[in-house]
C-alpha cells in the first residue's frame, strides 16, 4: 500500500481505531464506496460541518463501537467529503504519509499538500 507521496502507507490512528477496515490505516477496497482514504486531524469546524451534512462524527455510537471524535483525533475521511469541506472553507489538516494514493483520484496532490501536517 502506498500513500499520496508514493512511499509505504503509514498508520493513521490506533486510538480511536480508524479506517474502513478499522485497522488504523486509510486503505480501501471496492466495497468502500466512500473511499475512506484521507487521514485527517479533526477540527471543530470540520466536525460541525460533517454533522451539518448528516454524518455525525461527534456522537458515540456504541452499536458500531464508535467512540465519537473530538478535535485533535485522526480519522480516515472520505476523499469527496474532505474536498467538499475544503470548498466550504473548513477542511481539516491532512497527514500525507497516512493518506492512501487512491485519494488522488478525487483530490489533487497540490491541494492536499496545502493542508499537510506530515
Amino acid at each position: 500500500m502506498k500513500n499520496v507521496l508514493g512511499t509505504p502507507l503509514r498508520e493513521c490512528s490506533a486510538e480511536p481505531l480508524a479506517g474502513f477496515f478499522r485497522d488504523g490505516f486509510c486503505h480501501t477496497c471496492r466495497e468502500d464506496s466512500g473511499s475512506h482514504t484521507v487521514c485527517a486531524e479533526m477540527s471543530e469546524a470540520f466536525l460541525l460541518f460533517s454533522q451539518s451534512r448528516g454524518n455525525d462524527l461527534i456522537s458515540p455510537q456504541e452499536a458500531y463501537d464508535f467512540p465519537g471524535l473530538k478535535p485533535g483525533d485522526r480519522w480516515c475521511l472520505c476523499a469527496a467529503r474532505w474536498l467538499e469541506a475544503e470548498q466550504a472553507g473548513c477542511a481539516p489538516p491532512v497527514n500525507l504519509l497516512a493518506t492512501h494514493e487512491e485519494a488522488l483520484k478525487v483530490i489533487p496532490l497540490a491541494l492536499l499538500q496545502r493542508y499537510a501536517t506530515a
